[in-house]
Parts: structure tokens; C-alpha cells; sequence
């Protein structure tokens, strides 16, 4: 099967094209881009899916770089608690009730969330991971994943956890071309330093990326100094060097740490609005991008992030260091955009794959309808689609090469209202 999207007005995130370009075709067959240009004409091939995106525009699928997938039926669950609390005292005790079956629907929804909202990618951090992978499938989304590693509360809790990402990665490599894998460490403050060393050569082993919560907030850096006797940029620096590493959150580095790091193989998944919610604080991620370190984002679990609308998130990305810096030009448009599209399949190794429309790469693509009251008169596109887009704007996903949502509506067998009360009837079993 062939797709032909027509008269697009194409925001590539290629750095070899123009940054917009206007009444562009292009052609995908089967899960890949093999065409871009104007008027292509395919009058004659069979087999030929035609999607006309004349006044609408196309960007590359956004890019979740931290999240905790079946976190969905937790929305709305932190009021009134700050973050250790609310982990501690509500998420952890319903979290140990919860079963694979409900893993596996509660992975739907934020599946059918992330399709409807333009994200095609989105790297999990959670447990149960085979019932993930499984609602994966079924939808048709880009994963990559891990089976979380923490050594709380024993040593043997640990190392059962090590065999379990293992038995994952050899029952997993080839199941999907969508699914990839690295190594999720929760934290430094859950994973004590002979426990640390283990999981680090382990990623060494596999060949695995490493993805893990740093620095969230001020109890989580005392929690590190006391565990490690040292700094947590002292243990990056003497455990993570060389090593490719996704740090998730970084709220609580200074200017100063930030420049020790810069020259690591590090990449920032920054979740603005879960830092918010749960009171931890704003990162510095002018800073960061100032040194020169790959900043992607994140929504976190949507207990925490609200949802997983990744335009949501670039705006308060951009908001938030326009305010702290108290400088209108920071953060300009098109570089928010990059942070959820190119930078963030740099943040997990896929960028040679995805991130930007380009020949050759996957079609992991979205187009957005503009045609509404907030959107007009259109004077600068690209900041039309940081500050003025939601996900309810997104009218057509592509996956892979694969129509996954046209003219808003859904393409895959799934019930909505038979997942949402499923959903529903898990939070109310699991909250006794």
C-alpha cells in the first residue's frame, strides 16, 4: 500500500530543507518515506491511498521522551499531596494491586491517547512491560521500553528485576520493528551503588541505552548524597561517562552542574508540567541548550503530567524559561519544536529513523488542521503550532506508514467506551 499526501504545507524538521515549505507532496510506501517534492503525479498506481492536506499542515509525529504508560488511570490523583507523599501514600499501594489485565488496558488508553493527540512515540519507564508491548501492537504506536530496576527493597527484589528486563530483551529483540529497548534505572536514590554497577553492565552487555529519573527534586538529591556519600553529578561523572543516558526531569542542577555534563553523551527529557504539578520546580533548560546538551521532553505518568498532549508541553516549555530568564527571546519557536520532534529521537538513538520528514526515514507523520477561530490570521506559523496547537488539533496520524487516525477518526478496532469503563472500573477496584 501506497499513501500520497498531497498540497501539504510541510514543517520537515530536516535541516537540508527549507523550514517551510508550501504545497508539498509526498509518497510513502510501505513504512517509509521514499518521495518529497511537488506534484507528484501517481494518476496510474494501484493500491494508492490518497490523503489531501491542502490548507493543513505536516509536521513530524512528536516525540515522548519520558513517560509512564500505564500511569493513565492515575490522572488527577495528586491534588492536595506533594510529590513523595502522593508516591508513597497513594500511587505505590494501588500500584501493588494492580494485575497484568490492567496493565494492558490502561497501556490502551494512553495508546489511543497518544494517537489522537499526534505523538508516535513515547519511552516508557514501568513494570508488567510484556502487557505494554502487547497494547502496543494492537495499536500501532512506536515504543521503546524496559522493565524498571531498583534494588528497593532488597538486594534479591533487585537482581529478580535484572533476569526480568533479560527474559524481556530475549522474548522481545524481533517481535516489533517499532519496539526498541533500554535500560531503566528508577534512580540513583533507589538503586544502591553495587546494585548501580550491576545494572550499568548489564546496559554494557545488551547494548543498551540507559534511561533514568535524576535529580527530580530537593528530597531526591538529599536521598543521593546520603545513599552515594557524594554528589549526584559526582556519581554521573564516575559511573555514566561514555555511556548514552537519557536523564528524565534534571530540575535541581545548578548552572555549574550543567556545564560539568556537557560534554557526557547525556540527553535531558524535560517534563515541565509534572514539575509543576507536583511542586518540584523549573529546570534550567536555557542553560542546558546554551551548553550544547540534547533537550527533549517528557509528560511523565499523566498522575503527574495531566495527559500526554506533548503540545501542551512545548508551550510551557517555552513559557517557563521566557519567565524565569525574564527574557521574550529565549526559547525562540522552532527550536521548542525540535525538542519534541528531532531531538527527541536523538534522546533515544532513533533519529537515523525518525524525527523529521525525510527521504528514506520512517513515516511517523501528523497533520494538523489550523482552520479554526484561535488560528487566525495566521502570521508566524511555527509559533502558531508552540503556543496556539493542542492535540485536539491533530487531524491525521501516520505510524510507520500506516493511517492510524484520519479526519479524526480512529482506524483501529478498539471500543472507546467499553476501554473507558474497563479503565474505570480498574482505578475504583485498585483505590480500596
Amino acid at each position: 500500500m501506497s499513501i500520497l499526501i498531497k498540497n501539504a504545507t510541510l514543517i520537515s524538521m530536516d535541516n537540508t530543507r527549507e523550514k517551510i515549505e508550501k504545497n508539498v507532496d509526498i509518497l510513502i510506501e510501505n513504512s517509509s518515506i521514499v518521495k518529497i517534492e511537488k506534484n507528484i503525479d501517481l494518476e496510474n498506481k494501484s493500491e494508492l491511498q490518497t490523503i489531501d492536506a491542502t490548507n493543513k499542515v505536516v509536521i513530524p509525529g512528536l516525540i515522548n521522551t519520558h513517560a509512564h504508560v500505564p500511569m493513565s488511570i492515575f490522572r488527577e490523583t495528586v491534588d492536595g499531596y506533594n510529590m513523595q507523599d502522593w508516591l508513597e501514600k497513594k500511587i505505590w499501594p494501588m500500584e501493588d494491586n494492580l494485575t497484568k489485565e490492567d496493565i494492558y488496558y490502561a497501556s490502551l488508553l494512553s495508546f489511543i491517547e497518544m494517537v489522537e493527540t499526534g505523538c508516535t512515540t513515547i519511552n516508557d519507564m514501568y513494570y508488567m512491560t510484556e502487557d505494554s508491548i502487547k497494547a502496543m501492537k494492537d495499536v500501532g504506536i512506536r515504543l521503546q521500553t524496559t522493565r524498571t530496576l531498583t534494588d528497593i527493597p532488597t538486594d534479591e527484589s533487585g537482581d529478580k528485576r535484572i533476569d526480568e528486563l533479560l527474559k524481556l530483551l530475549s522474548e522481545y529483540k524481533n517481535f516489533d520493528e517499532k519496539l526498541t529497548f533500554n535500560l531503566g534505572i528508577h534512580g540513583l536514590y533507589t538503586a544502591k551503588e553495587k546494585y548501580l554497577k550491576k545494572c550499568l553492565q548489564v546496559a554494557v552487555n545488551e547494548d543498551l541505552p540507559i534511561h533514568m529519573h535524576f535529580c527530580e527534586n530537593n528530597k531526591e538529591v538529599d536521598d543521593i548524597r546520603k545513599l552515594y556519600n557524594k554528589e549526584p553529578i559526582e556519581v554521573l561523572k564516575e559511573y555514566f561517562m561514555g555511556k548514552k543516558t537519557l536523564l528524565a526531569h534534571a530540575v535541581k542542577l545548578d548552572k555549574q552542574d550543567i556545564e560539568s555534563i556537557k560534554d557526557m553523551n547525556i540527553s535531558i527529557a524535560h517534563c515541565p508540567i509534572s514539575n509543576l504539578k507536583l511542586g518540584c520546580g523549573i529546570a534550567n533548560i536555557e542553560k542546558m541548550i546554551e551548553c550544547g546538551i540534547n533537550v527533549s521532553l517528557g509528560t511523565d505518568g499523566q498522575g503527574s503530567g495531566c495527559s500526554l498532549d506533548m503540545f501542551e508541553t512545548m508551550k510551557f516549555a517555552a513559557l517557563l524559561q521566557k519567565g524565569i530568564y525574564e527574557d521574550a527571546k529565549c526559547m525562540n519557536a522552532y527550536d521548542v519544536l525540535k525538542m519534541a520532534t528531532i531531538n527527541g529521537a536523538k534522546a533515544l538513538g532513533l533519529e537515523k529513523n525518525i524525527g523529521s520528514i525525510s527521504e528514506g526515514k520512517k513515516a511517523d507523520i501528523i497533520i494538523i488542521d489550523l482552520n479554526r477561530t484561535k488560528s487566525n490570521p495566521e502570521n508566524n506559523l511555527i509559533s502558531q503550532i508552540v503556543y496556539n496547537t493542542t492535540g485536539e488539533d491533530v487531524d491525521t496520524t501516520i505510524i510507520n506508514g500506516r493511517v492510524l487516525m484520519e479526519n479524526k477518526r480512529l482506524k483501529i478496532d478498539i471500543n472507546k467506551n467499553e476501554l473507558f469503563k474497563k479503565c474505570e472500573e480498574i482505578i475504583l477496584r485498585i483505590s480500596k
